[in-house]
């Protein structure tokens, strides 16, 4: 199936490299992006706002995850739930959990629930709590490709668009 996801960046990213992200975020250091275009635009206004006279530019691509599955290894993740806590927590602390994947999706560790991870990496809330108040939200989905043979071959840049921060 083909579908539109967006990168929310301050610069055009036409050829996306899967080494250029931190080792130590949600899903690991690869290319991120989603399904969700407001989440990828509040994202590029957050990222060219850390950079004087950048504007915030949202890469628009086609991927095609047809038989993705039978080339390459998938992790998804539906909820917030006991396994993307750990992996979140793992990736966080630097264990690299998603070493062997070449696509992990699912929930963004945003503002909505990292207090809820932070505590529960703290040690100051159990992972009942944890999970309870995860199960609180519906994830904003995130795509991090982390095998450069999957942007090559399946990551089509379509555009990009400068947003206008008001």
């Amino acid at each position: 199936m083909k579908r539109i996801l967006y990168h929310g960046s301050d610069s055009i990213v036409e050829k996306p490299d899967v080494t250029c992200g931190r080792s130590d975020l949600d899903f690991g250091q690869g290319f991120y992006l989603t399904d969700i275009r407001e989440q990828a635009e509040k994202w590029a206004v957050i990222v060219s706002g850390r950079k004087p006279l950048s504007q915030p530019i949202l890469n628009v691509y086609e991927f095609d995850d047809n038989l993705l599955l039978a080339k390459f290894k998938c992790l998804y993740f539906a909820h917030y739930d006991e396994d993307w806590l750990r992996f979140v927590v793992q990736s966080r602390l630097g264990l690299k959990p998603w070493l062997g994947y070449d696509i992990v999706e699912g929930g963004v560790a945003n503002d909505r629930v990292i207090d809820t991870v932070e505590n529960y990496m703290a040690g100051t809330m159990p992972a009942d709590i944890a999970l309870q108040q995860l199960s609180l939200h519906q994830p904003n989905n995130q795509v991090c490709i982390l095998n450069q043979e999957i942007v090559n071959e399946r990551l089509i840049f379509i555009g990009k668009e400068v947003l206008n921060v008001i």
